[in-house]
């Protein structure tokens, strides 16, 4: 069967965006025909591409042991030198737990008191986390036709098995994390890119669905047991069938948060093309701070 034209076009502009297999995966109508081997190469070579031109922080395994997630460093991915994209973790925007807020006194002239707010979709948070900080992704402009992201390294995940992945995310917790409000939260981004020994995988924020703790201005995402797409140029034992949806197997090499999609109709549904994460979760150990620049 042929392909529609709409959809045709919506696959091969996807196909060359980073995030372009999960946010195919996620379209309004069922894709009709079949994925070439050469889109799947070419998507495979964007994101492994685009792993290899953000080199990993260098460790020293004796200071700082394998395994040990303890940190999540913003970068920027702008060959072009576009100063569209922004990454950086920011103080005073991130999910409030156990955070002190003043209450004025009755004339409004000065604090009468102070006390504790959380959000309820962050009970528990990054404990190092003394200033509340956020995670701010921004694309600004055109989703396809900018090659530039805002991406953020898990640091030290190498070696580990899966079990838990996610974040909270800045939105209104009534809307849930599909709706319109708040940060973006796409099929392809924020997503993770997730490099192991067995395979390559994508996990977006909309697509698989994650479990979610609904807040006052907040929302936790939650994956686990971890599930997302695999990618192949042949069919493997941990991903027989490209695009399928599959456990995450094999043994962590690097996990990337990626966000690339602008203020456009691939950004939707509400193309701000901007998001605020928090809590960053890998096996239930959470980072809440880091540079606040990309580096």
């Amino acid at each position: 069967m042929r392909f529609d034209l709409l959809i045709f076009r919506r696959i091969f502009a996807t196909l060359l965006l980073l995030g372009a297999v999960v946010t195919l995966l996620s379209m309004a109508h069922p894709l009709r025909g079949q994925t070439t081997n050469s889109s799947i190469v070419t998507s495979l070579k964007y994101n492994l591409g685009l792993l290899s031109l953000l080199p990993e922080p260098v460790l020293d395994p004796v200071v700082d042991p394998p395994g040990n997630f303890h940190a999540v460093k913003p970068q920027e991915f702008d060959p072009g030198k576009t100063y569209l994209v922004q990454a950086a973790w920011l103080h005073g925007t991130g999910c409030p737990t156990n955070a002190t807020i003043a209450l004025p006194n009755t004339d409004f002239n000065g604090i009468g008191g102070l006390r504790t707010f959380t959000d309820r979709a962050c009970m528990t948070g990054d404990p190092g986390d003394q200033r509340n900080a956020g995670l701010l992704l921004v694309k600004t402009g055109p989703t396809i036709t900018n090659f530039a992201a805002a991406t953020a390294d898990l640091i030290n995940v190498k070696g580990l098995t899966l079990t838990e992945l996610g974040y909270d995310i800045r939105k209104p917790g009534m809307g849930t994390h599909l709706g319109p409000s708040g940060s973006h939260c796409g099929a392809g981004a924020p997503r993770f890119n997730i490099q192991t020994t067995a395979s390559f995988y994508f996990l977006g924020c909309s697509s698989p669905p994650p479990s979610e703790v609904d807040g006052a201005g907040w929302i936790r995402l939650r994956w686990s047991p971890v599930i997302a797409y695999c990618v192949s140029p042949t069919p493997t034992t941990a991903c027989p069938v490209n695009f399928a949806l599959v456990p995450v197997t094999g043994t962590v090499q690097r996990i990337t948060i990626v966000f690339d999609e602008a203020q456009d109709g691939f950004g939707g549904p509400d193309e701000f093309g901007a998001a605020i994460l928090d809590n960053i979760d890998v096996n239930g150990v959470l980072v809440g701070r880091g540079a606040t620049d990309a580096s």
